[in-house]
């Protein structure tokens, strides 16, 4: 009997995506108690399925307050495909911080049309801000 009878032969192609294993998927809390599964966008505007495999990476993308399952792949592909979503990114990384929101107040500036003095403009104004103090 030959060795080459016995071995076990491997046709997958190596390129080809392979399950990762036990995945870390982020969940909202539903209206009837339930959980959710979260669905984030692509950077070009594609609802995606997202998973990590680990939490840690969870929790420093999406933060220590989002709520998690474990789910395998094919679950989580199986629970996504009904609602329309087919992409499933695992450890997505965000580049773009979050925006922050400044109140900035800029200064009032006096537009004159037609020509006017601008000196004659500050003059009725002042009439203006004593009528309307602010």
């Amino acid at each position: 009997m030959d060795m080459r009878d016995h071995e076990e032969t491997d046709t997958t192609d190596p390129d080809e995506p392979r399950p990762a294993g036990p995945l870390f998927v982020p969940v909202r809390l539903g209206s009837a108690g339930g959980f959710h599964l979260r669905f984030l966008r692509t950077p070009l505007g594609v609802r995606t399925a997202v998973a990590f495999t680990c939490p840690e990476r969870l929790t420093e993308t999406l933060g220590e307050r989002q709520r998690w399952i474990r789910l395998a792949e094919p679950a989580l592909r199986a629970l996504a495909e009904p609602l329309g979503v087919t992409t499933l990114t695992v450890d997505p990384r965000f580049a773009a911080p979050s925006p922050v929101v400044r109140a900035v107040r800029a200064p009032l500036r006096i537009c004159v049309r037609g020509g006017g003095d601008p000196d004659a403009m500050d003059a009725s104004l002042g009439t203006a801000a004593r009528a309307f103090p602010g």
